[in-house]
């Protein structure tokens, strides 16, 4: 099963890096973002479609692992100076410290969640989000609203007749996502994935089977939240910076979204989550490129300010009416899924054979008749 997820996970990588040299730089710079946000909804889809635990800050788990990069990062190209192999050893040291300071919030936050059940696990990483950017002013070296800068990275000297440099930015993020998501697939599949779901069934029956809730949620909380680091360190590569408005509320929610169209628990889901995340404000653009010039002032700042909301929310309920499982629902054989919603919660099908029925009368007739004999 392992060998088959890698295998397939490659071959989709090969496609992606296939892709980019098909692209201008505004859609590789656009291939990047995504494969940002696929490493993110693909933790928060597993997170929450295979223990249950609602995540509505994991935009603040993508701000630490670009933190993590922008602190690792810069002193290290700093430290190698005019050196050409700097930018390169920057931009490793800053995937690194992004796992490091993902991953820690992360634990911090499992363990919570081992705790926290339902709506207050929602409500405190909501409260996280929320308090983002108030902790950005607040808390000295993160640079106030305005952020703080990273190095640049380079296409390589080798690379250079090849590529530009969003290309080579969007394959480094395609090479980070896979790296990011293909554990997570790996882990869905296998035996810690079947305890992560015994857990969303009953935590009572999954103890009793000498499974530890508590351990499994703390650590699909941090396996989700170092995906999510790794999406954000992506993102301020490529975006050169990192500030708090950028990992805002409304990205977060996106995120949630993204992850509900595409389906909770489904890996490909997610990619369709993700381009969702990436595509909407083009599309917001472009309708408003496309507004008619009569339009009173005052209606078009409205639109300006929401129109992204309003399409979002327009899409998550024609989703849900048409397939309440998401877009992997699609992938599920149409009539495995006519069985499970003809099939009661709790009962089985009717499997038994057509005599069955007629048996019982037949006993209960001799058993009449040797009664009468008695008698």
């Amino acid at each position: 099963m392992t060998r088959r997820i890698v295998l397939r996970a490659v071959l989709v990588t090969l496609v992606a890096l296939a892709a980019t040299f098909l692209l201008d730089p505004y859609w590789n710079f656009q291939l990047a973002r995504f494969a940002a946000c696929f490493a993110a909804v693909a933790g928060l889809t597993v997170l929450v479609g295979l223990t249950g635990q609602l995540s509505l800050g994991h935009a603040v788990l993508m701000a630490a692992g670009g933190y993590g990069y922008a602190f690792a990062a810069g002193p290290v190209t700093d430290a190698l100076g005019d050196s050409p192999a700097a930018p390169y050893a920057g931009l490793l040291a800053g995937l690194l410290g992004g796992l490091v300071a993902s991953g820690a919030l992360g634990a911090l936050l499992g363990a919570a969640a081992a705790r926290l059940h339902g709506p207050y696990l929602a409500g405190l990483t909501l409260a996280l989000v929320i308090a983002l950017p108030s902790a950005a002013v607040a808390l000295p070296g993160l640079g106030g609203d305005q952020g703080i800068g990273v190095p640049f990275v380079p296409v390589p000297d080798a690379l250079a007749t090849l590529m530009y440099v969003e290309h080579f930015h969007a394959v480094v993020a395609i090479v980070v996502a896979a790296a990011a998501v293909t554990p997570l697939a790996v882990l869905r599949a296998g035996r810690h994935g079947l305890r992560m779901r015994a857990v969303l069934g009953h935590e009572t029956a999954a103890r009793l089977s000498g499974v530890n809730p508590g351990l499994v949620k703390a650590g699909a909380f941090t396996a989700s939240s170092l995906s999510a680091g790794l999406g954000g360190a992506v993102i301020v590569m490529a975006t050169q910076s990192v500030s708090p408005g950028a990992f805002g509320l409304t990205f977060s929610m996106l995120l949630v979204v993204g992850a509900v169209i595409g389906g909770l628990g489904s890996i490909g889901g997610a990619a369709v989550g993700a381009g969702l995340v990436v595509l909407l404000p083009w599309a917001v653009e472009a309708a408003l490129d496309h507004l008619p010039a009569g339009l009173p002032p005052v209606l078009a700042q409205r639109l300006d300010g929401n129109l992204a909301v309003i399409l979002t929310g327009a899409i998550v309920i024609a989703v849900i009416a048409a397939r309440p499982g998401g877009v992997a629902q699609l992938l599920t054989p149409r009539t495995a899924r006519d069985t499970a919603a003809d099939t009661p919660s709790g009962t089985a099908p009717d499997t038994a054979p057509d005599t069955a029925p007629d048996q019982a009368p037949d006993t209960a007739s001799r058993d009449a008749t040797s009664h009468d004999t008695e008698r």
